[in-house]
């Protein structure tokens, strides 16, 4: 095991920071800069794979499933973080992007001991989900070994649902147990094994490119406006408001007041003003078009 570990790129020694002890704070935070600037790189080196995980995550919204993601530590908790901003960013409900962490939801804050050591965790994690066949399951682990994350995998292949790897290291032992793995080389860390920096930067970048791309595809974006953001409070208030102005040119009385007619809902606002239809009437044109705010304009206009 320990053999294994040293072979790992996660887990070699930078050599451009061996003296990071002994140099001044501009110093280190220089070197962790330059090393940060490799982990974009190393995304798009995988944009590929990254691309069929979107494919995935949108076909199984559209049926009905879910994207899950699931993993131990920081990785755990990175797939915590992207799912839970989808329902204020894009209106999903709490329970079709979910992040699991071995450990449950204290594992957050404090680390639980040995809660990623075996695979029946994760797949017990799963079934206590209810995981189908409709769901993708992004498994995240920096080192590309995480028994948790490995039992995941294999238990979500097994109910048939897309199983997708996230990893830091080629030939990672978890993409042998997905249908595809995201191994995203990021080269050592500045400290050591510490996964946290380059590892986890790369991984947050990719979850956000999932998710996000995933909500564009689904037509929760116009433009490049978030379309169906979530108003819950007053800031987001205003930026629906500001984001009906912008796309319609209406002023901002007409865009506010457009806005509490649609119950809050800036698609349906957006349509209303555009076609200068009634709320009932946008809500019909928005079914038609999937909620697509571009298909449903082009609907009324055809």
């Amino acid at each position: 095991m320990e053999e294994h570990l040293r072979s790992l790129t996660t887990e070699l020694r930078n050599e451009k920071t061996m003296n990071i002890d002994s140099v001044n704070t501009m110093d280190i935070i220089s070197a962790i800069n330059k090393e940060d600037f490799k982990v974009a790189a190393a995304v798009q080196e995988v944009l590929p794979e990254i691309e069929t995980a979107v494919e995935w995550a949108c076909e199984s919204l559209k049926k009905g499933g879910r994207l899950i993601y699931i993993g131990a530590g920081t990785s755990g908790r990175l797939g915590v973080l992207d799912a839970v901003e989808c329902p204020p960013t894009f209106s999903t409900p709490p329970d079709r992007v979910l992040g699991i962490i071995a450990g449950g939801e204290n594992a957050f804050v404090r680390a639980v001991e040995g809660a990623e050591d075996k695979e029946e965790f994760g797949e017990n994690d799963l079934i206590d989900v209810a995981l189908t066949a409709n769901d993708t399951v992004i498994g995240v682990a920096a080192s590309g070994r995480t028994p948790y994350v490995k039992g995941a995998l294999r238990y979500a292949r097994k109910v048939g649902a897309k199983a997708v790897a996230l990893s830091c290291n080629n030939n990672a032992s978890i993409t042998k147990e997905a249908d595809i793995g995201i191994e995203v080389v990021v080269g050592p860390e500045v400290l050591t094994g510490s996964t946290r920096m380059k590892a986890a930067t790369a991984h947050k970048m990719v979850l956000n490119m999932i998710s996000t791309a995933t909500m564009i595809r689904l037509g929760k974006v116009y433009e490049n406006l978030m379309v169906d953001v979530n108003v819950s409070n007053q800031k987001l208030k205003d930026r629906a408001v500001n984001i009906i102005e912008t796309v319609t040119n209406a002023d901002y009385d007409q865009a506010l007041k457009t806005l509490e007619k649609a119950n809050n809902q800036v698609k349906p606002a957006i349509v209303m003003i555009k076609t200068a239809k009634d709320y009932e009437k946008a809500m019909e044109l928005l079914e038609k078009a999937d909620g697509d705010v571009r298909k449903a304009i082009s609907i009324y206009e055809d």
